[in-house]
């Protein structure tokens, strides 16, 4: 493992000459490559899996077989939960998906902080739409019946397209809802990325209310409701923070996941001139930790185990992934520290997890 981490390092130093947003595509490709054929999906899956019955855990009904999963943002489309799968996570969050396609934001969008190991962006909701996505699952769930063994669970991000009104917002999430019920395990609801404009206004409690009360009218309508989160800012205040806990117990919110990017840009070590450069977008990885840490700890103190917080945030090692699940936090989510660490992040907190 440490032969694979050294190796990684030296690819990631070179991969971090090109631009970011192309640098994640062509990895990610060239992964999906390797992964088609038989034998090296079978050495990669050896290489960074480390399973074990004291890593499962038990949430909202479902079996994570083990904690560790990949936040949304990182595959918008469902395109390579395969070769996620070959790298250990537990479950991977899709997304975010809006109803209908769209580009996103004005390259470039994707700025590396190598100082800080952060990253910002300002995607913009790029997806290729429900209906793609929808069949791209129903594909892989195919070949992954929900009763195998030690299978990867996904959730659904969803969020609303750019051009969507906040007043009708809900409509959105009514149909990516409805579109993804039969294809994920769980639903995350978007209001907290910062690079839609208007849409963290959404995150006050009145307009959360009509669409997260929408939401549970449907789903409670099924036969087999599915697990409904919410995600959350790390900006938001005391305030706003008991009010997205008092919501959560009104509308029997299944969990929620903190937190989603910051729009702060405090005591970064990069140039300021650099940052101010890169523009507006949100800023993750470690520059986020604290602030992460500080709300997941102040909704697990007031939500006990009754509401359970899935950790996103600056999560790198096993340590931050002890220290936010010791807060407690039952999953975590890693994304930038992916990017930093490279593919055997999961599997070095999974055994650190199984040793503790």
């Amino acid at each position: 493992m440490a032969v694979l981490c050294a190796m990684y390092t030296l690819l990631r130093n070179f991969l971090f000459l090109f631009p970011p947003e192309a640098v994640h595509y062509f990895s990610m490709n060239m992964l999906r490559l390797a992964c088609g054929i038989g034998f090296i999906k079978k050495l990669i899956t050896r290489a960074f899996t480390f399973e074990h019955p004291s890593l499962q855990k038990d949430l909202f009904g479902l079996t994570f077989k083990n904690p560790v999963g990949l936040g949304a943002g990182f595959d918008k489309n469902a395109l390579y939960l395969n070769e996620l799968q070959a790298l250990g996570f537990g479950f991977v969050e899709i997304g975010t998906v809006t109803p209908k396609p769209q580009a996103g934001n004005d390259k470039p969008r994707l700025f590396r902080l190598t100082k800080d190991k952060a990253l910002i962006n300002r995607m913009g909701f790029n997806n290729e739409g429900v209906e793609v996505v929808k069949k791209r699952l129903e594909i892989w769930n195919s070949l992954h019946p929900a009763n195998s063994k030690q299978r990867m669970l996904i959730g659904g991000n969803i969020g609303k397209n750019k051009l969507t009104p906040n007043e009708d917002a809900w409509k959105d999430y009514e149909i990516c809802f409805k579109g993804l019920f039969d294809c994920v395990d769980y639903f995350v609801v978007n209001v907290s990325s910062p690079n839609t404009p208007g849409l963290r206004a959404l995150q006050e409690k009145d307009s959360l209310t009509k669409i997260l009360s929408h939401l549970q009218t449907i789903n409670h309508a099924a036969i087999k409701p599915k697990p409904l989160l919410l995600k959350i800012a790390p900006d938001l205040t005391t305030e706003q923070l008991d009010d997205i806990i008092t919501l959560a117990q009104e509308v029997k919110l299944d969990g929620l996941v903190a937190t989603n990017t910051t729009i702060s840009r405090a005591n970064l070590k990069t140039d300021a001139n650099t940052v101010d450069a890169i523009g507006a977008g949100g800023l993750s990885g470690k520059p986020v930790q604290q602030q992460s840490t500080v709300v997941l700890q102040y909704l697990t103190e007031r939500l006990g185990s009754n509401i359970p917080v899935i950790a996103s945030g600056g999560i790198f090692t096993a340590t931050d992934a002890k220290t936010k699940m010791q807060l407690g936090a039952p999953l975590v989510q890693v994304w930038t520290g992916f990017i930093y660490i490279g593919p055997a992040i999961v599997k070095n907190i999974c055994k650190a997890l199984h040793k503790a």
